[in-house]
């Protein structure tokens, strides 16, 4: 039970939260600006796009994402975009306008403090805050408007823990962009692959919206749940063999136990088949009550370590296929442990017992 949502549990660990791929304008003749969703960028996409999205087959969520870049180091804290020369590069602030709901979508952790819960209010990166010395309660002055900071974040990458979050309604009034936002950040609905989702969206828009994905990060993601599902297999394949053996052993020693037992059915005119399937019948049944037992303590063993949070992060499978997958599991061991003590329980002759006495 625990190795059978192992992979699961993982995969739920690594893309809790954030949005699995993102959805920018296409680019084309009339599509100037720099990296689409990145700082600066003038490619934007009409914000009523993330209501279709938001309803196409296999989307989880979809989320607006408005990004800019300001000068916080000039009095008038001007917004800019990516034509800016290389020299204004490091005085540049990013800033992101999403909704406060879902920050997590676009891998922004709250460190300290809280997220904004109105228009005058902001958060801001950790780097930023210790370039800045800015802390929680303090003012920040962007573009001739002041915010109160509410919260320090960290998202891991570096340009954007020098930014600063706000809502999308405010950073769409500061630049002027209402119902405009620059990518959309989507996450697919559980058991929806990802990738094909993303070619589906793609499709639906052609030479309007294309996606974009970390592949690296999934591809590393790929590989290390692969990794784990081979454990997994590993582990379960192992369980099997040892329950096999000790089927095996059980099953040897019943039949060594009951020689005499035996050979007085072949004396009676029991035939090899008839001793072959009671053997065989006895290995099964035995199994059976195995199975059902093993289910009971593990379901109560596997509940006691989610409430104690012993195993943190692996989540209990429990399903009717899971059920019955250790019934099958069961009957298989049940008759490949019987087949040996079977077969040589009716090798036995009438004469055995009294020879082995």
């Amino acid at each position: 039970m625990v190795t059978d949502n192992l992979s699961k549990s993982t995969e739920n660990a690594l893309t809790a939260g954030a949005g699995d791929f993102s959805v920018i304008a296409a680019t084309g003749p009339n599509n100037g600006g720099g990296p689409p969703g990145g700082m600066g960028g003038d490619q934007v996409i009409n914000q009523t796009k993330v209501t279709e999205i938001s309803k196409i087959t296999g989307v989880g969520s979809a989320v607006g994402v408005l990004r800019t870049s300001v000068d916080l180091s000039n009095s008038t804290n001007t917004t800019t975009n990516s034509t800016s020369g290389p020299s204004d590069f490091r005085s540049m602030t990013s800033i992101i306008g999403i909704d406060s709901s879902s920050i997590s979508m676009d891998d922004i952790v709250i460190t300290n403090g809280s997220v904004y819960s109105n228009n005058d209010e902001v958060i801001i990166g950790k780097t930023a805050a210790q370039e800045m010395n800015k802390t929680v309660g303090d003012n920040i002055s962007i573009s001739n408007k002041t915010f109160e900071i509410t919260g320090i974040y960290e998202t891991g990458n570096f340009m954007d823990d020098r930014g600063i979050a706000m809502s999308l309604d405010s950073l769409q009034n500061l630049t002027n962009k209402t119902g405009e936002v620059s990518l959309i950040i989507v996450k697919a609905s559980n058991g929806t692959d990802a990738t094909s989702l993303a070619t589906k969206i793609q499709n639906n828009y052609p030479n309007e919206l294309t996606t974009s994905t970390s592949l690296s990060g999934m591809d590393r993601m790929n590989n290390g749940l692969d990794v784990i599902n081979s454990g997994s297999w590993a582990v379960s394949l192992l369980a099997i063999l040892v329950g096999g053996i000790i089927v095996i052993i059980t099953m040897l020693k019943a039949v060594a136990e009951r020689t005499r037992e035996i050979g007085v059915l072949r004396a009676v005119g029991w035939t090899q088949k008839r001793i072959i399937a009671m053997i065989m019948g006895e290995s099964v049944f035995l199994s059976l009550i195995a199975v059902f037992v093993g289910l009971v303590i593990g379901v109560g063993i596997v509940e006691l370590l989610s409430v104690t949070n012993v195993l943190r992060g692996i989540m209990p499978a429990f399903s009717i296929f899971l059920f019955l997958k250790g019934i099958g599991v069961a009957l298989l061991l049940g008759i490949l442990g019987g087949i040996y003590p079977a077969y040589r329980a009716s090798r036995l002759t009438p004469t055995e017992p009294i020879r082995n006495e």
